[in-house]
């Protein structure tokens, strides 16, 4: 049992047209440093950590929590997806018990603009709708985040409502995964710590579209 439910973790590794999705490994911990120290990354998550705060904090072994995948592009890590659950006092919420699946994403900037988000995104939510037949995931990104606005539409989220939290207008949209009979008219993306730092206040989930 993990935080996603019952689920098995880790998943085999996936495989998408570019890129592998993995569990954390030892080698990964110089890119998750620099992930939480870019200012571009974390324009929209709260600010960058200082590096030396986080060459102190992040374990040997980063981000092997249930729910979150290494992107790997030809044997290096370029980002990350999380599934987590939304926690419940948060705003935004489409189930009386809250705990919905909130999907969340990083990139290095130098991975931008190419594509792997939407790619390996699909792929995670692809595992999701395997895993947990029918549930839906959420996705909360401020509105001002133009990339992660793009993505959210070319993954399939729908807007449910708009609300602002920590001095920023979020918007807040739902992924409904397809049955057998629609899969052919709406598929997601294009693919055949815990030890990780706080990815900071949730106001805009996501960097690198």
């Amino acid at each position: 049992m993990t935080g996603l439910g019952p689920v098995a973790w880790p998943p085999a590794p996936i495989r998408t047209e570019r890129l592998v999705l993995r569990e954390s490994e030892p080698r990964d911990r110089a890119a998750f440093i620099e992930l939480f120290a870019s200012p571009e990354v974390r324009t929209y998550l709260g600010g960058p950590r200082p590096r030396d705060e986080l060459e102190s904090a992040v374990p040997e072994l980063p981000g092997r929590r249930p729910g979150l995948f290494v992107i790997d592009l030809d044997g290096a890590m370029i980002g990350t997806v999380t599934l987590d659950r939304r926690d419940a006092e948060r705003p935004g919420h489409i189930r009386p018990d809250a705990g919905e699946a909130e999907l969340g994403y990083m990139f290095l900037p130098e991975a931008w603009g190419r594509g792997y988000a939407t790619e390996a995104c699909a792929a995670a939510l692809r595992w999701f709708a395997a895993a947990l037949p029918g549930e839906p995931v959420v996705l909360c990104t401020q509105t001002a985040n133009d990339r992660s606005m793009r993505l959210a539409a070319k993954l399939g989220f729908t807007e449910a409502r708009r609300f602002e939290e920590w001095g920023a207008e979020q918007w807040f949209g739902v992924w409904l995964p397809t049955t057998p009979s629609s899969s052919r008219r709406r598929r997601p993306g294009h693919a055949r710590s815990d030890g990780e730092p706080h990815q900071g206040q949730g106001d805009g989930r996501g960097a690198g579209a």
